[in-house]
């Protein structure tokens, strides 16, 4: 038994099953294991084919193990490909939601699929700085990094990013880092925070934290090139929860319920904080909330999403559909799990474009309104 050959091929088969099917019950655990043949296919079906080769090659594969192995190789090589099919299907889901809402898709480089293909890591471009920590409270928790334009000359809108961890973990130097490096290259200037954690904080502090960022966005964004007369705010996962109750409780008469002018939220979770009930004192679900004064939202949540179902994302868009007087782009990924954006896949790249798209929309809207 070629065991070379046998463990990388059960890993391959094991994170190829996850990614075709939905595991609700231990989905917290199983969306990670699930992840690498959800975004990047095509870089397993390659590794796969080059080591059934060599075992091919060295006789490995011959007799009655080795058939075996070749036909478990060649149905995962096909579902693989399965996959595949499925992750390039996310662009013309986003390129007909932003056309339903009348805008285009931005324009896009030539080879704009070359990077997803051959280096999916959210790599840092030369034209984008960071800088951080930058501390916004007393906690370890309670910091924060600026990407904006290596041009100290250029200046765009605020985008305040939230990661996800089920408020028990994460960084902000993990999920949606490609979001970030995107809209900093074309001159956004981006803040990406953390802030306090369960078990040791609960609800009202992750909220404040948020409330927190924001109000040091508001005040403190433009020493680093942006433009404060519009800040959005977007999240990942637990981050979404925060950016939707964010975004559905500002109050512009309120320093401590700061301005929300647009919400993206990917993947997130929308129900209420953990234990509570209806009798909560203060509205831990947006659902729960007014909607007619939401700002315009941006939703993206994947259809194999074993974490958090995608019927938390319909509940919002229909909740948010039926209050709220701005737009509501939503987008529902065929294939997509939980966490799509830790790398610069071909689906991620995808749900960028929209966004731009979708930002662009609201910045040009306000211009037009303060005219």
């Amino acid at each position: 038994m070629p065991f070379g050959y046998v463990l990388p091929l059960a890993l391959i088969v094991i994170t190829t099953v996850l990614a075709l099917i939905r595991i609700r019950r231990w989905g917290n655990v199983l969306f990670a294991v699930a992840l690498p043949a959800s975004e990047i296919p095509h870089i397993l079906f390659v590794y796969l084919l080059l080591i059934s080769l060599l075992a091919w090659d060295e006789g490995d594969l011959s007799g009655g193990p080795g058939t075996v192995l070749l036909v478990i190789a060649v149905l995962a090589e096909v579902a693989l490909l399965v996959l595949l099919a499925s992750a390039l299907r996310a662009r013309p889901v986003i390129d007909a939601m932003v056309r339903e809402h009348g805008a285009q898709p931005p324009q896009r480089r030539r080879f704009w699929w070359l990077r997803p293909m051959i280096f999916p890591l959210p790599w840092r471009p030369r034209s984008v700085i960071r800088t951080g920590p930058i501390f916004y409270g007393d906690h370890p928790r309670q910091r924060l990094d600026v990407y904006r334009p290596r041009d100290p000359e250029a200046s765009g809108p605020v985008l305040v990013y939230f990661h996800g961890g089920g408020y028990g973990g994460g960084g902000n130097r993990r999920e949606g880092r490609s979001l970030l490096h995107r809209l900093s290259a074309q001159g956004w200037t981006c803040i990406s925070a953390t802030y306090r954690m369960r078990p040791e904080f609960g609800f009202e502090e992750h909220l404040a934290d948020a409330r927190a960022v924001l109000a040091w966005a508001h005040a403190r964004a433009d020493v680093h090139g942006g433009d404060t007369d519009m800040v959005a705010m977007a999240g990942s996962s637990a981050g979404g929860h925060l950016t939707a109750l964010c975004a559905l409780t500002q109050d512009a008469g309120d320093p401590e319920r700061p301005r929300v002018d647009a919400a993206v939220s990917l993947y997130a979770y929308y129900g209420r904080y953990y234990g509570r009930g209806e009798d909560e004192a203060q509205a831990s679900t947006a659902m729960a909330l007014d909607a007619s004064q939401a700002p315009p939202f941006f939703l993206a949540h994947g259809d194999h999403d074993d974490f958090v179902p995608v019927e938390e994302a319909r509940a919002l868009r229909d909740h948010l559909d039926a209050g709220s007087p701005h737009e509501v782009w939503y987008a529902e990924l065929p294939g997509g799990q939980h966490g799509f954006d830790a790398m610069q896949s071909w689906r991620f790249t995808a749900v960028i474009d929209g966004v731009e798209a979708f930002l662009a929309r609201v910045v040009a809207a306000r211009k037009e309104t303060a005219r």
